[in-house]
């Protein structure tokens, strides 16, 4: 399924994205069972948070070494390559399942920023978001 990202709020759209990954949606849902579809994200650079927290969320990460905790601000991570994708990532995989299972959904999430993906030959569907609880 292709989703366009474009004036989507980051945290709704995640939510709906991990639904449609974990197959939520679908009649035949199991919960120990991938029955999802893969999720292609496009415009994701066009993605928008609500309030003051493109400025003001930190997202913090570790390096492994004495003193390496890093912090990152959204607004500092658009500028970095690869930036949205890590922060919609992130958000997505905060609401799927922990453990073994929810790792394997994660690889069902694909995310570009521009309209174009490698993906064409697989036909997907391009559906509205809005039209999802």
């Amino acid at each position: 399924m292709v989703i366009d990202a474009t004036d989507q709020v980051v945290g709704r759209l995640a939510s709906k994205v991990a639904k449609l990954i974990r197959g939520k949606y679908k009649p035949t849902f199991t919960p120990h069972v991938d029955c999802g579809d893969n999720v292609i994200l496009i415009n994701a650079d066009k993605v928008v948070f609500t309030g003051k927290k493109e400025t003001d969320k930190v997202y913090t990460r570790y390096t492994g070494y004495p003193g390496g905790q890093r912090f990152q601000t959204p607004a500092e991570l658009r500028k970095r390559n690869g930036g949205v994708e890590k922060f919609l990532r992130h958000a997505v995989k905060g609401m799927l399942p922990k453990g073994p299972l929810g790792r394997s959904l994660l690889n069902n999430l694909y995310i570009y920023e521009g309209t174009e993906h490698p993906h064409e030959a697989q036909k997907p569907k391009a559906i509205d978001i809005n039209q999802y609880k």
